[in-house]
């Protein structure tokens, strides 16, 4: 056997093949007859997705490119019936494993998961010398600037005057990026947004969106979860805004106007803003 090519999508999720350029020139070069054989470890390596799967199979059954995998031999209709919806399943269950292993950490009082702009990553480590994982602190230089932009909102300046002043005095925003004023003012009801984030009065809401991926482009999309499917928790760490500084705070919130963006969750408080 001669192999004339090698695909992969390194890092890649397997959960979509609309997205893995690996995948997609696969099957350009396989319609262009370069190749007469796909081989592979395993047909989830090729794609988890169930009706990814079956489409793959088809163009390559037309291009007449048979797929044959180390695990499970040539595959024919049956493989993809039966092999499409266990895999369907495994993706399921590690999604119900990991939200279940997120909410637990929420409810020892830790981070779900990324890394809220005025915090840290808290780098601490157990008895047994394993890291201890879901802890923040604060970042003294970023909670000074997430204060600056809750007194400036509150006392009724603009969101892109913020960021644009930020920006001319160099200090960097979320991810070392500039800052836009999307940034500040996000969306009130995804709880996005430097003002909208109560985690900076000492509230942490988890579960606030869920994410489903849209078939027409393979892209996770968000999706609003009711109040009774998220949770609430007050980190001891740090302390809160104060209750007026709050209000108006959120006064203006409510009636800027709003852009979805990604919410940022992480475990304890900025200080209190005048």
């Amino acid at each position: 056997m001669e192999i004339v090519g090698c695909y992969k999508d390194a890092g890649i999720s397997g959960a979509s093949m609309i997205l893995r350029p690996g995948i997609q020139m696969l099957l350009q070069d396989a319609q262009e007859g370069q190749f007469d054989l796909v081989v592979a470890e395993a047909l989830d390596r090729v794609s988890r997705d169930q009706a990814d799967v079956a489409t793959l199979f088809k163009h390559l059954k037309f291009a007449g490119v048979p797929i044959v995998t180390l695990a499970e031999g040539e595959i024919t209709e049956l493989h993809v019936g039966l092999k499409g919806t266990m895999n369907a399943l495994f993706l399921k269950d590690l999604a119900a494993k990991t939200h279940r292993g997120l909410r637990g950490r929420i409810e020892d009082g830790k981070s779900g998961g990324g890394l809220c702009y005025g915090y840290k990553i808290l780098k601490k480590l157990d008895h047994r010398g394993e890291l201890i994982r879901g802890d923040r602190e604060i970042d003294v230089y970023e909670a000074e600037v997430v204060r600056r932009i809750f007194r400036d909102f509150a006392a009724g300046i603009g969101p892109r005057t913020i960021a644009k002043t930020l920006n001319e005095e160099g200090v960097a925003g979320p991810g070392g990026k500039p800052w836009i004023d999307t940034t500040i003012r996000g969306h009130q009801k995804r709880g996005s947004g430097i003002v909208n984030n109560e985690l900076y009065i000492g509230r942490l809401i988890w579960n606030r969106l869920r994410y489903v991926k849209d078939p027409s482009t393979g892209r996770r999309v968000s999706r609003i979860n009711p109040e009774s499917d998220r949770i609430v928790r007050f980190p001891s760490c740090g302390s809160s805004m104060t209750n007026s500084g709050r209000r108006s705070v959120h006064a203006r919130a409510r009636s800027a106007r709003s852009t979805p963006m990604w919410p940022r969750r992480c475990a304890s408080t900025i200080g209190r803003t005048s």
